[in-house]
């Protein structure tokens, strides 16, 4: 399957379909964007062979998945990619822009479950040290960024994205607003809550304009941080720290503070609202992560293990 170039703007069905979505879902931008690119990767397939995903058959549909498994596309993106179709179809159904739904009858691709990664509680440390060797304002607002990240496991975009309102009401809990509009609460740690104090001190350096409504804002489009300069604050802090930038993330420190609590006792539902999981089945990966790395410290430490290993005799 050929790369397609990208395209300049969607079809109108297309559009119209992001729209509901924005307006009827609350989907997010970025949400709103990885749809649109996967169903217009599908339209323009078609469109080389004579067709348009509006009016594609459950035949087409089919040859656009085997095509792109030859291609040796990864299960995983081609099942996103189903679930795009999916859903716009069921909404063109429900439109009566269609008398039927061709992606109904079709079978997602199989994939294997990757297991998140994860740094270790020591590999975070290092990266809070590195992250205190920082000086001035913006060594106080990295180190805020990292505690908060790591004390509440915030998507990114929640995270750059925070009203300074968010920490105004409560200094023990932060008002977090994930997908959908849908608001959650999350307590803070003791360091959290003195890094944000620190950094709220030295905020006005960051200012562009009298006020802002951001926790963090900048000299951006959006009025704050954005995802890309905090990655870069981030890979850069791994080097200070020692730690492979390709290893570090702001999503791996999410998965980070989710398996360390499970792995402090902490119960699964109270992981899964701090998370704002809308389903549990998403959080239980990280049980899987503990058993995982259960297995790996046995097969490596236990002296049963160690010697049928080395073929000593029991």
């Amino acid at each position: 399957m050929a790369r397609q170039a990208a395209p300049r703007g969607w079809t109108s069905a297309i559009e119209t379909f992001l729209e509901m979505m924005a307006a009827e879902r609350g989907a997010a931008r970025n949400t709103l964007d990885a749809y649109g690119r996967d169903l217009m990767h599908a339209e323009l397939w078609l469109n080389g062979r004579g067709g348009s995903l509006e009016t594609a058959s459950v035949d087409d549909l089919r040859a656009y998945l085997a095509a792109a498994e030859a291609d040796g596309v990864m299960p995983r993106t081609a099942a996103r990619r189903l679930s795009a179709q999916r859903q716009f179809f069921r909404f063109l159904y429900a439109e009566g822009r269609r008398a039927d739904d061709p992606s109904a009858t079709l079978d997602a691709p199989r994939r294997g479950r990757s297991l998140p990664k994860i740094l270790s509680e020591a590999e975070v440390d290092a990266l809070l040290d590195a992250a205190r060797d920082r000086p001035g304002p913006e060594g106080l607002r990295l180190i805020c960024l990292l505690e908060v990240l790591y004390a509440t496991g915030l998507r990114v975009s929640e995270l750059v994205g925070l009203p300074f309102a968010a920490v105004a009401r409560d200094p023990h809990v932060l008002i977090v607003r994930g997908k959908g509009g849908k608001e959650r609460m999350v307590p803070l740690t003791a360091a959290a809550m003195d890094a944000i104090a620190a950094y709220k001190a030295v905020r006005g350096v960051f200012l562009t304009t009298k006020t802002s409504p951001h926790l963090f804002p900048s000299r951006s489009a959006q009025g704050h941080l954005t995802r890309r300069r905090f990655g870069q604050l981030l890979d850069e802090t791994a080097i200070l720290a020692g730690i492979d930038p390709a290893k570090v993330s702001p999503h791996v420190l999410r998965h980070a503070f989710a398996t360390h609590l499970l792995d402090h006792g902490a119960d699964l539902r109270s992981v899964q609202q701090m998370l704002g999981h809308a389903d549990i089945s998403t959080t239980q990966i990280y049980t899987h992560v503990l058993a995982e790395r259960l297995r790996t410290l046995v097969e490596t430490h236990h002296p049963l293990a160690l010697s049928l290993s080395s073929g000593a005799d029991l």
